[in-house]
């Protein structure tokens, strides 16, 4: 630990001096009103943040604008779409139901956080309800809402994140292929991936597995 190390709440006050401004504490609500649901509905993609007793995870979750319910003001519904079968957000609830939330909408520079505690259910007419594409989610998440609150855009104006002049070119960043060819690679027991097939079959296999 360095002589510039940050170890308690009264260093750290010194850095940030002044009281929260009045705007940051009021736009907390313990449940979803009509403008959060607004926001809600219009964000077809949010990170997930979860903890479990191998650590923690964060992890996206995508799908066309209004993919989670909100059932009521303390409670939203989240289908489980197809994806790799690791399943490490879900294994960790399951030891552990606090989960965080932070929604994205293209174009709109204030996200939206939410927090909570989760349980996943199988109930057949819950997953039938959030069908899509004629598939049924293997299991739907109902998270039980806690605090709700925007944050404001700074970061996303910074980042420039929704401006399209600036959007990676992806041949100048490495490929998944790529990554998985030289990971396998440097392992004895593995079998050197064939990165190029990998990614010339991709695009064609994740639209084919969406649902």
């Amino acid at each position: 630990m360095s002589d510039h190390s940050i170890t308690s709440l009264d260093q750290l006050a010194a850095l940030y001096p002044g009281p929260i401004a009045p705007a940051s504490v009021h736009k907390e609500l313990d449940h979803v009103d009509a403008n959060y649901a607004a926001l809600i509905a219009a964000s077809p993609f949010f990170v997930l943040a979860t903890v479990g007793p191998q650590g923690l995870d964060c992890s996206p979750r995508g799908d066309m604008p209004g993919f989670v319910t909100v059932r009521d003001a303390k409670t939203l519904l989240i289908p489980d779409r197809r994806g790799n079968n690791r399943l490490d957000s879900l294994k960790n609830i399951l030891f552990d139901d606090r989960i965080g939330m932070l929604f994205m909408i293209p174009g709109y520079g204030e996200t939206l956080r939410v927090n909570g505690r989760a349980e996943l259910s199988c109930d057949p007419r819950l997953c039938a309800r959030l069908a899509m594409a004629g598939k049924l989610p293997a299991s739907v998440m109902i998270v039980h809402v806690e605090a709700v609150y925007f944050q404001c855009s700074r970061a996303v104006v910074r980042a420039e994140l929704w401006n399209a002049a600036k959007h990676v070119d992806k041949r100048s960043v490495p490929s998944a292929g790529q990554i998985l060819r030289d990971i396998t690679a440097r392992k004895a027991e593995v079998e050197t991936f064939d990165g190029e097939a990998y990614d010339k079959a991709l695009p064609e296999r994740v639209k084919a597995s969406l649902y």
